[in-house]
């Protein structure tokens, strides 16, 4: 039998109290997801009286904030990073910890007093029987109903490393960034880190700073990196100013800036690259802030080497033909949203798995039916993830 009650789990009552009236909604907004997105959610329509149950899979909300590196802090601005209701304390600093961004979702829940049930995953959303909501399976056998139902389960959901030729004999050790927490671990070794997003280029810089015997890393694609702050102004606001613009136009500015701004370190390895930056963007490539990667790799610290081609027992094959031996390799490789078997069978996502409309837009052949956080945009992911909430709640009460 379908139910529409959650489950005993929970950081709040089943009521929902709006002013000084207090009201149940049998059939809840179900969201899917208990980090920032789906937080931020809960807690926008709880504010315009709508029901709102959290469903995450973890033992927490929160909980990939829990498992992030420790050296990690947010790129974006406390201020521009504050989810709907609640402002970040002005003790976290300009660039959040991820110990503080812990603090504050664990703050945020108990503030907005959110309903959060934890241990449940869903597998599957369908169409409710009767045609007015939806029905979510999940783990425990649970069957569940609701009027509505918000997909936040995030941008970075399951670790990808790529299926190198070689990789199910590599002798050497291979981990995810997704496992790396500290350089503790690696202090003497030599160590590999593969890929130069955001990620890649923090931990290389890490391991230095922790004392790695030698660090290199793998480069398939050069990335457009950008200060974090200059002269104070962050690298932030800039993208909030041109999100909107024409991308030829963004990409001559932003030529100009890191002519201005970055060094060449073609001799390091490292050549400025030949896309634009926005047209890069627009692709899903976020350009790199620089938190100590360029004075690393001009110093000679950090090493850019030719991407991997393969592994050969205890070898690293690079597409220049060199073979490397680390003692460890890392791979930033990304994540995948994994969405295919929740919502793959309602024609909701495009041919490289990603919702084919986000926010308060619903997919044609799914009224009811809403996506947050998978996206990264320049302006800042919480940033729109704060705005994306207010979107959806509001045409979540508007349309009853």
């Amino acid at each position: 039998m379908p139910d529409s009650a959650s489950t005993p789990h929970m950081a709040a009552s089943a009521s929902v109290r709006t002013g000084s009236t207090d009201r149940t909604d049998d059939r809840p907004v179900y969201v899917v997801g208990g980090g920032p997105g789906g937080l931020a959610v809960a807690a926008s329509l709880r504010e315009r009286g709508v029901r709102a149950v959290v469903l995450e899979k973890s033992g927490s909300a929160g909980s990939s904030w829990h498992r992030h590196y420790d050296r990690l802090h947010l790129h974006t601005t406390r201020r521009r990073s504050a989810l709907p209701g609640l402002a970040m304390p002005r003790r976290f600093g300009r660039w959040v910890s991820r110990a503080d961004m812990v603090r504050y979702l664990e703050k945020y829940a108990e503030h907005h007093e959110l309903e959060v049930v934890t241990g449940v995953e869903v597998s599957r959303v369908d169409r409710a029987a009767d045609g007015t909501g939806w029905q979510l399976t999940a783990s425990g056998g649970r069957v569940l109903t609701g009027r509505a139902v918000v997909v936040a389960t995030g941008y970075n959901h399951t670790p990808h490393v790529p299926d190198w030729p070689g990789r199910d004999t590599f002798t050497g050790e291979l981990l995810h960034a997704s496992e790396y927490r500290n350089p503790t671990p690696y202090a003497g070794r030599d160590v590999l880190v593969v890929g130069i997003g955001n990620t890649g280029a923090e931990i290389a810089v890490d391991l230095v700073e922790g004392g790695a015997s030698r660090v290199r890393i793998a480069v398939r694609t050069v990335p457009h990196i950008v200060r974090r702050s200059t002269a104070g102004w962050p690298a932030q606001a800039t993208g909030i100013l041109v999100r909107r613009l024409p991308a030829r136009l963004v990409d001559r500015a932003g030529r100009v800036l890191a002519k201005l701004a970055v060094p060449d370190l073609s001799a390091q390895g490292l050549p400025r690259p030949t896309t634009g930056l926005y047209s890069r963007v627009r692709e899903g490539a976020i350009p790199v802030q620089d938190v100590g990667l360029i004075d690393a790799v001009k110093a000679g610290r950090v090493e850019p080497v030719a991407a991997v081609e393969s592994l050969d027992g205890d070898a690293v094959v690079l597409a220049d033909g060199t073979r490397l031996t680390p003692d460890t390799v890392i791979a930033a490789t990304g994540y995948r949203r994994s969405l295919e078997g929740l919502v793959g069978h309602l024609s909701v996502l495009d041919e490289r798995g990603r919702p084919v409309v986000h926010g308060a837009r619903t997919p044609k052949e799914a009224p009811g039916l809403y996506f947050t956080g998978f996206t990264n945009p320049i302006s800042g992911m919480l940033r729109e993830l704060a705005l994306d909430a207010r979107k959806i709640a509001r045409k979540v009460a508007s349309t009853g």
